[in-house]
C-alpha cells in the first residue's frame, strides 16, 4: 500500500507532540545587554541523560535528496533531545512520528520549516534524518555525545510505501506552505 505524506507548515501547536519549534516569532523575549540585545528566552528545553556524556553543539552540512522520496527509515534518540537550527534562511523538511516502541505509519507527519525555524525533537521521538531543500544547507545541531547507545533505527518493510513529494520546494527560499508564527 502506498501512502503519500502531506506537507504542512511547521507550527508550535501541531509540532508540540514531537518537540519544540525554535523561532523568534511568538517567543517570550526581553532586552538584555543594556538594551542592545533582545533575548528570545527558553524556547526549547535540552534533555540529556547526564550519567555518561555531555550536551554538545555541532555543525552539519546537508544535501537535498531526490523527490519524491520514499521514507524507508526513521530514527530516535532515547537518551536525549536533538535540535536542528538552520544557518541561513533556507527551508527544510521535518518528518516525525510519536514516541513508542512501534511506529504506526498513519501517525507519521511531515512539516516544512520556513528557514527561520529550527526543531528540537524530544527524547524518543521518531524522525527522518535531515531533509535539506538546497545544496550545502548548514545546520547547528545540539544533542548528546555519549558512549551509551543513543540512536535506534526503524526500517520499514517493503509493504509500507511512504512517499514524500517536495519537488516544488527544492531550491526555493520561502515555500508557499511555510510560516513562522505558531
Amino acid at each position: 500500500m502506498t501512502h503519500t505524506l502531506e506537507l504542512q507548515p511547521l507550527r508550535r501547536d501541531s509540532f508540540s507532540p514531537f518537540g519544540d519549534v525554535i523561532e523568534m516569532v511568538g517567543s517570550r523575549n526581553f532586552a538584555i545587554n543594556q538594551g542592545a540585545t533582545q533575548r528570545f528566552h527558553d524556547i526549547a528545553r535540552i534533555f540529556t541523560d547526564p550519567t555518561d556524556g555531555h550536551a554538545a553543539i555541532s555543525l552539519a552540512r546537508s544535501q537535498p535528496l531526490p523527490s519524491p522520496l520514499r521514507i524507508e527509515m526513521l530514527e530516535r534518540h532515547p537518551l536525549a533531545s536533538q535540535a536542528f537550527i538552520p544557518r541561513g534562511d533556507q527551508p527544510f523538511i521535518v518528518v516525525v512520528a510519536p514516541r513508542g516502541e512501534r511506529i504506526d505509519s498513519g501517525e507519521i507527519r511531515a512539516f516544512v520549516a520556513d528557514g527561520r525555524q529550527g526543531v528540537n525533537y524530544h527524547p524518543g521521538v521518531w524522525h527522518h534524518p535531515l531533509l535539506a531543500l538546497a545544496p550545502d544547507q548548514d545546520f547547528i545541531v545540539v544533542d548528546l555525545i555519549s558512549p551509551e547507545p543513543n540512536c535506534d533505527e526503524h526500517h520499514f518493510d517493503s509493504t509500507d510505501r511512504l512517499l514524500l513529494d517536495y519537488s516544488g520546494l527544492l531550491h526555493k527560499r520561502h515555500p508557499a506552505v511555510g510560516g513562522g508564527a505558531g
